[in-house]
């Protein structure tokens, strides 16, 4: 004799146990879908910063005590006074999405490894390197007895040359990065307007995301 109450039971506990897989199935599949739109999303809204062109004109950037400093693309301009120093980098965002700077640090070796944010020198004023034209990174230091002046006064004076890494995010603050510029002191096609220092990009570390290098 069949035992349909049996029968009913282990049709139920079938059918249940079908749409679980189902349920699962259905939710993996969206979770991929969202991880997906959330990477295109991400991806869109990423700067990645590098030298800019040579062939991009010069800027103008204005200190807070009114002083100019003048930028050829492609190149740093530096200048040394008794108590302070001034340096911009011409920078291009080559990523799809705004750059937004929100500090610098000069590393004691240009070989170690980068800095906690939290270290990093706060932009009195914000910065922004848009994807279509170029930008820069305004560095002013005016306490010639802290480290950073010391720093880029003995790699000058030694190797012509220091290290400078940029901190910078998206927009929306988020996918952090680290860029690491080399300026370099050398030949100039502006001798009367003073040295030139050519500008190199050696690494970048994303704060927020996947290291690439693991």
């Amino acid at each position: 004799m069949i035992d349909w109450v049996l029968v009913s039971n282990l049709a139920t506990a079938v059918g249940t146990s079908l749409l679980a897989v189902a349920t699962f199935v259905a939710t993996r599949s969206a979770n991929r879908s969202a991880r997906s739109a959330e990477r295109a999303l991400l991806e869109g809204l990423r700067p990645i910063l590098l030298p800019s062109n040579w062939s991009d004109p010069a800027q103008k950037v204005r200190y807070l005590e009114g002083r100019w400093v003048i930028v050829r693309g492609g190149r740093a301009s530096v200048e040394l006074t008794s108590e302070a120093i001034y340096a911009v980098l011409s920078l291009r965002n080559v990523g799809s999405g705004l750059a937004v700077l929100h500090g610098w640090y000069i590393p004691d070796d240009p070989r170690a490894e980068h800095a906690d944010p939290s270290e990093f020198y706060r932009l009195a004023r914000d910065i922004y390197v848009p994807t279509t034209d170029p930008g820069f990174c305004q560095i002013a230091i005016r306490d010639r007895e802290s480290l950073f002046s010391q720093r880029i006064r003995r790699d000058l004076a030694g190797e012509d040359q220091f290290v400078v890494d940029v901190l910078y995010s998206d927009a929306e603050g988020s996918q952090r990065v680290i860029s690491r510029f080399l300026v370099s002191r050398g030949p100039t096609e502006h001798a009367d307007e003073g040295e030139e220092y050519a500008l190199t990009v050696s690494r970048h570390w994303n704060l927020d995301l996947p290291a690439p290098r693991n």
